[in-house]
């Protein structure tokens, strides 16, 4: 490292002109103890942990399983996700690295500021707002399917009018889903200790109704429906105009089902049921060691839901023939078909449960990305005000909250779920290549955790990440394109003259007018 000033950057050094200023570490370190924007620390590694689980296992282990198994892969469901645990783990490796190197919140938006720029970072950060947002929402509506079968199995049915679109001819509110979000809103307001003892008690319920199935389900194995374990492959019909997948719009290329592509083609269904380690990296700012305790969160949380997932993967493609499972609700009817239909009540009971603390967990860190946002400048100052007693940005968590209930209240997201997942994939993408950037322009930071086989591994992480979106339908493409193109008109009329790396910027060239050399380059 040279100590000569003007023959390279010095470490903290940083871009401050045009759409590529970045903002150091060390001032995003320093903005996190002003004290009208300072967050209460109160997390531990376990919290962390449970935040990641809570919001990991969630309708993906409810679902998805039975998609996967009886479109895509058969009894090899279980081999599906293990490659997609590993697609996963390459960017938590990256996600990990960044969040004990800049322990500030904002995730992905926060680690894309410090390596690749203000407008790199304000793409990402947008990318999460709709990539959370709209998880919440998702969840709250499928949360809310749940609880009204329920109460229809009790014999208290809601009226069309407040079940949501889809159930009458008429207006339809979404009651249930959009009462869930201002719940979890309130509980995320109050504190993120309460947000920590809330998730623990939840997700307790939610793992050992998991595990239920596991145990009881074990018993009621039949080898045979192991048999064959890869069925043999065949083609599938691809799709066509906007349906298509972008892969099949650029090189024809259609996936085929079973055999050991079908595998890989199962592989990028079931790797949107891990979705949601990465926001365990949001609450890092609230962390009492985070250099240590967050990439443990990650780490750790990703390591328990892959081994839950293989498990119930197993278990269920072995008490019914994957031709027979029911795409919808696998697990619960699987034990129907055995003539146990007390276990699938406890199942749906574990699935209302899970889904309240999974869309607490997203709401929570969209928030965070909000207040990041905002103290950086690029959003009004509004949504960085901190509550003067539960030190949490609760003005930016009830807007936020009030939004999404709407959202969920007076929209169907079927479709727009989709782009839940082109968001996740590209988060992955800007924190895998701000780690092999930070890796070059800043070897001299400390860094909490230290991913392994770098430059190899982020580079895995991209092509993995990029592969996943190629394999999204053109119409999701072209929606996230509109939502990125809103995103950029509001970065040009506020957030580029707003930014407070804009503003240091000016200050540093005035001193460096008067004689303070290189002094514009560190904070």
């Amino acid at each position: 490292m040279t100590t000569q000033p003007d023959s390279g950057p010095r470490p903290g050094a940083q871009r401050t002109n045009g759409l590529f200023r970045t903002k150091s570490i060390e001032q995003s370190i320093e903005d996190t103890e002003e004290p009208e924007h300072q967050l209460k620390k109160t997390l531990s590694a376990l919290d962390l942990t449970v935040f990641g689980v809570g919001v990991v296992i969630g309708s993906g282990i409810f679902v998805i399983t039975g998609t996967a198994a009886t479109d895509y892969a058969g009894p090899a469901v279980t081999l599906s996700f293990v490659v997609a645990a590993v697609v996963c783990a390459l960017a938590a490796l990256c996600y990990a690295e960044f969040a004990s190197t800049v322990p500030v919140a904002g995730s992905a938006y926060t680690f894309a500021f410090a390596s690749l720029g203000e407008f790199p970072a304000w793409i990402i950060g947008w990318d999460l707002i709709l990539e959370l947002a709209l998880g919440c929402a998702t969840v709250s509506v499928g949360w809310s399917g749940y609880v009204q079968s329920l109460l229809d199995s009790w014999g208290i049915p809601l009226p069309d009018v407040l079940q949501g679109p889809g159930s009458g001819s008429g207006f339809s509110f979404n009651l249930p889903a959009f009462l869930l979000v201002l719940a979890v809103m309130a509980v995320v307001v109050i504190g993120m200790k309460l947000s920590a003892w809330v998730t623990s008690v939840v997700v307790a319920i939610k793992v050992t109704v998991v595990l239920i199935v596991i145990a009881v389900g074990a018993f009621f194995i039949t080898g045979s429906n192991y048999s064959p374990y890869i069925p043999p492959s065949k083609p599938t019909e691809g799709g066509s105009g906007l349906s298509q997948t972008l892969l099949e719009g650029i090189a024809g290329f259609t996936p085929s089902s079973f055999g050991i592509m079908g595998i890989f083609t199962a592989a990028a269904v079931v790797f949107f049921a891990f979705i949601g380690f990465d926001v365990v990296a949001t609450a890092a700012e609230e962390t009492r060691k985070p250099q240590k305790d967050v990439p443990l969160g990650i780490l750790g949380s990703l390591a328990i839901c892959t081994v839950l997932y293989v498990a119930v993967a197993a278990v269920v493609t072995g008490m019914q023939n994957y031709k027979k499972l029911d795409p919808e609700a696998p697990l619960a009817e699987a034990f129907k078909a055995v003539g146990h239909p007390f276990w699938a009540g406890v199942i749906s009971f574990g699935a209302v449960v899970g889904l309240t603390v999974v869309c607490m967990i997203l709401l929570l860190g969209q928030s965070r990305v909000f207040f990041a946002m905002s103290r950086d400048g690029l959003l009004p100052p509004v949504f960085s005000a901190v509550h003067p007693k539960f030190r949490t940005p609760y003005r930016s968590t009830i807007i936020l909250g009030v939004l999404t209930a709407l959202v969920a209240g007076l929209i169907s997201l079927e479709e727009l779920s989709k782009l839940v997942n082109i968001g996740t994939l590209f988060a992955f993408v800007i924190v895998a290549l701000g780690v092999l950037i930070l890796r070059r322009t800043r070897p001299d930071l400390p860094r909490g955790f230290t991913a392994p086989w770098v430059p190899v591994l982020p580079i895995a992480s991209v092509a993995c990440s990029v592969w996943l979106m190629l394999n999204l339908s053109v119409e999701t493409w072209l929606r996230f394109a509109i939502w990125m193109v809103i995103g950029v008109g509001i970065y040009f009329a506020y957030g580029r003259r707003h930014s407070r790396a804009a503003v240091g910027a000016g200050t540093s060239g005035t001193s460096g007018a008067s004689g303070s050399s290189g002094s514009g380059n560190s904070r």
